[in-house]
């Protein structure tokens, strides 16, 4: 297996914005980031509840994002992994690495030589679900449901945002670790694994990996900085401008 990116020390993660009208402060992050610009941004998926590459909706509501991150990764790399919630969005930036669920998990080297895989998290589910991944991501489906959307004045869209707010996105998950233990047998062979999708802010070592699980940072915006220590790899680092929740 290749490893074909060194994450630098000081690299920014962030995971799970979910950034919607009542959860906003994603974008105070990235003000944050485009005037102190870390050597690296990697934004591991569903940063928006809503951002699909074609579906004018989402694109047109967050334009400002949008624009905000093309101008960060003008000054720094950044890496977008694209999630359940924000995908095909190689047309939506300029500037940025965008990097689909088909090129997860992305093979990297961390500051202390370890081997590291990168991916937002969902991309070894159940068959229905790969399935229906495939499927909602196909730009023939995608461009029918875009004009369905403009047709009923963005109905599709608004309802999928508001169903998304009901949920609760803090939820710890039972027998987390067991469950990531049964997982790993899909993941090609590294020394650690870090991800989002499931906002459980733990780490632990199972089956001789590493693994990292991101927290979301809308449910305490908290995002974390690359080290090189035998401690940890990802420092949680807390912006203390965004209202805690």
């Amino acid at each position: 297996m290749s490893l074909n990116l060194y994450i630098q020390e000081g690299a920014l993660f962030i995971a799970d914005a979910h950034d919607s009208s009542e959860r906003s402060f994603f974008f105070d992050f990235l003000l944050h980031v485009k005037h102190n610009p870390p050597p690296q941004l990697f934004l591991m998926g569903d940063m928006f509840d809503l951002l699909v590459g074609n579906v004018d909706y989402g694109v047109e509501q967050y334009r400002p994002y949008i624009d905000l991150i093309d101008t960060i990764a003008a000054r720094c790399e950044v890496y977008y992994f694209e999630g359940n919630h924000d995908f095909n969005l190689a047309k939506v930036f300029s500037h940025v690495t965008v990097v689909p669920i088909e090129r997860q998990p992305l093979a990297c080297r961390l500051p202390d030589g370890r081997a590291c895989l990168l991916l937002h998290g969902d991309k070894y589910g159940t068959l229905l679900n790969r399935c229906y991944t495939k499927a909602i991501r196909h730009p023939k489906l995608l461009s029918v449901l875009n004009v369905l959307d403009r047709l009923f004045s963005h109905a599709i869209s608004k309802k999928i945002q508001n169903d998304q707010r009901k949920k609760n996105l803090c939820k710890k998950i039972e027998d987390f670790a067991t469950q990531i233990q049964r997982k790993l047998s899909f993941y090609p062979k590294t020394e650690v694994i870090a991800e989002g999708h499931y906002h459980q802010n733990v780490d632990f070592t199972v089956s001789s990996v590493h693994y990292v699980n991101f927290s979301s940072f809308a449910c305490n915006q908290s995002y974390f900085s690359v080290q090189s220590s035998p401690e940890t790899h990802f420092a949680s680092m807390q912006l203390r401008s965004c209202p805690s929740k």
